[in-house]
């Protein structure tokens, strides 16, 4: 404790610690749980399964295309909220986060409405063009981009709004333009939040579940994820799901190790 603090300030009064402690069990309980019940002799096995394979590649496949999609067009988004000035923007910001607190399955439902067969640009598509969107390998990056693009987004927007236009305002003093601006100043001082952003759309994009089977379905080899097949193996083998659970908990891991620098240790 540094000398400069009160020891007083150093306590931490029952009424914080007890619910405290219990909101740490809520979270830390299940994982206990789920490591316990995981199938550790029999985890290489269930790794070699074909139908296994199959989910995890494709899992991390439509992950990686998600979060290069998020790049491609939650970056411009990002940039537009934070140094656009323009009417609708607040309400532009507000519908773009919709899918954070949307329900997956509405998630799902409102996909269809848009891209399905019938959906207002599906239905075109399909008329003009023969394409048809659901239940797809494509629906699969599809839904997983309408849940990820947001926690995207958001993480820009706010790396862009904590380095200020200052630096804008300088290069634009000395002459340079708008897409000079952007490629040379804007962008490098971003990196830290586009790196944060990209892999949090990935994980989220990783873990999406209920988008995406009512979106793309549940169909092994072409939109069945890593998420669907442990939801399928938890009704038939529960041992395997478990096993199956654990791979996703370590992958989950991961993703807080390669994000740790960033936000984990903001607070030390």
């Amino acid at each position: 404790m540094s000398r400069d603090v009160p020891p007083a300030l150093g306590r931490i009064p029952p009424l914080l610690l007890v619910p405290a402690l219990l909101g740490t069990a809520v979270v830390v309980l299940p994982m206990v749980g789920l490591l316990a019940r995981s199938p550790w002799r029999d985890l290489s096995s269930l790794l070699g399964e074909p139908d296994v394979r199959r989910a995890l590649l494709l899992s991390v496949t439509t992950s990686t295309l998600t979060a290069v999609v998020c790049l491609l067009l939650g970056l411009p988004l990002a940039w537009l909220l934070a140094r656009g000035r323009f009417r609708g923007c607040r309400l532009l910001r507000a519908v773009l986060t919709v899918p954070l607190v949307l329900p997956p399955v509405v998630g799902g439902v409102a996909l269809l409405g848009g891209f399905g067969r019938n959906g207002l640009l599906g239905g075109p598509l399909r008329d003009a063009f023969g394409v048809s969107l659901p239940f797809t390998t494509a629906a699969v990056v599809v839904a997983h981009t309408f849940v990820a693009l947001p926690f995207f987004v958001l993480a820009v927007e706010g790396t862009l709004h904590t380095q200020g236009e200052r630096y804008d305002a300088v290069a634009a003093t000395l002459g340079a333009r708008r897409w000079t601006t952007f490629r040379r100043v804007t962008l490098p001082l971003a990196l830290p939040g586009i790196a944060a952003g990209t892999v949090l759309a990935w994980a989220r994009s990783l873990g999406e579940f209920g988008a995406t089977i009512t979106f793309a379905g549940n169909f092994p080899g072409a939109t069945q994820t890593m998420p669907l097949l442990v939801y399928t193996r938890l009704q038939d083998d529960p041992s395997a799901a478990y096993g199956l659970s654990l791979v996703m908990l370590a992958l989950s891991l991961a993703v807080l190790v390669l994000l740790r620098d960033r936000w984990l240790g903001a607070g030390r």
